[in-house]
């Protein structure tokens, strides 16, 4: 059986944990430059078309997870159906990686959103991470093309109800 992932919206007080995980090697690597990332992340807190989230396993946070819009980022993914959305996401607590958590709370918070009627999630991971393409083929995303965006290449990755 799957482990049960809560997702609560981030708010002021998570800010600090997730600067803190932006700094961690394995995400800096992927994510990019912390101090920018940060800045987009915390930037994003109320735009009303990026929901974020902390994602934790048994009241322990580890990890973080947005949903958008795609309509509003759309990163030259092409047409798509109406109301999809788009997710990112990294786990910032490195001895949680490798684990299974990453395609299993994916997984989870994408069955979510298609069962409250999202028609498609989408999600771009770069082409060269090889451990996140894995994750979201295990949690049910169909690698689409490889797209340009402009943060350079990625592969586009699907998942329908």
């Amino acid at each position: 059986m799957a482990p049960d992932y809560t997702f609560h919206p981030i708010s002021s007080g998570d800010l600090s944990l997730i600067r803190t995980w932006l700094e961690t090697p394995e995400v800096a690597h992927w994510w990019g430059q912390p101090a920018e990332q940060y800045a987009l992340v915390s930037g994003d807190r109320d735009h009303p078309d990026m929901d974020q989230f902390i994602v934790a396993i048994d009241n322990h946070p580890f990890g973080y997870i947005q949903c958008y819009a795609l309509s509003t980022w759309n990163q030259n993914f092409g047409p798509q159906p109406p109301r999809t959305r788009g997710i990112d996401q990294f786990i910032g607590e490195p001895d949680m990686i490798g684990r299974g958590h990453g395609s299993s709370f994916i997984r989870q918070f994408a069955d979510i959103l298609l069962t409250s009627g999202i028609p498609r999630v989408v999600t771009d991971p770069d082409p060269d991470n090889g451990r996140a393409v894995r994750a979201y083929a295990k949690a049910g995303f169909q690698s689409d093309r490889v797209v340009d965006t402009p943060d350079g290449p990625a592969l586009l990755m699907v998942r329908n109800p």
